[in-house]
C-alpha cells in the first residue's frame, strides 16, 4: 500500500518553496540578507535548507503539519548562520539531526 503526503503537508512544502524563491523565507530573521547570492554559488546548500524544513516539520496522525512556522524559522536560522557565520539573536544552534540529508 502506498501513501501520499496530506494536502496540508504538500501545502507546507509548497509555501516554503515559494517563500524561499521570493526571498521572504523566515521573515524577519533573514531581513537584509541576500541568501540567493550565497546559494547561487553552492546549490547543495539549498538542499540542506530544505532538509532542515522537512526534518523539523512535524505531522499529526492524519499527516497534517503542526509546526510549519517553527520549521520555517529553523530553516531560516540555518540560512542566517550559513550566510553570516552567526546565529540570529535568540535562536539556538542547528542540531545535526535538523540538517541531516536522507
Amino acid at each position: 500500500m502506498t501513501s501520499h503526503l496530506s494536502h496540508g503537508a504538500s501545502g507546507a512544502i509548497r509555501r516554503f518553496a515559494g517563500w524561499v524563491a521570493r526571498g521572504s523565507a523566515g521573515h524577519p530573521i533573514l531581513e537584509g540578507i541576500d541568501y540567493w547570492e550565497d546559494l547561487r554559488d553552492s546549490p547543495s546548500q539549498m538542499e540542506t535548507c530544505f532538509a532542515v524544513f522537512a526534518n523539523v516539520l512535524e505531522l499529526d496522525k492524519r499527516g497534517e503539519p503542526v509546526n510549519e512556522k517553527y520549521a520555517e524559522r529553523r530553516a531560516a536560522t540555518w540560512l542566517h548562520r550559513y550566510c553570516t557565520g552567526s546565529l540570529p539573536p535568540g535562536e539556538k544552534d542547528i542540531e545535526p539531526w535538523e540538517c541531516a540529508l536522507y
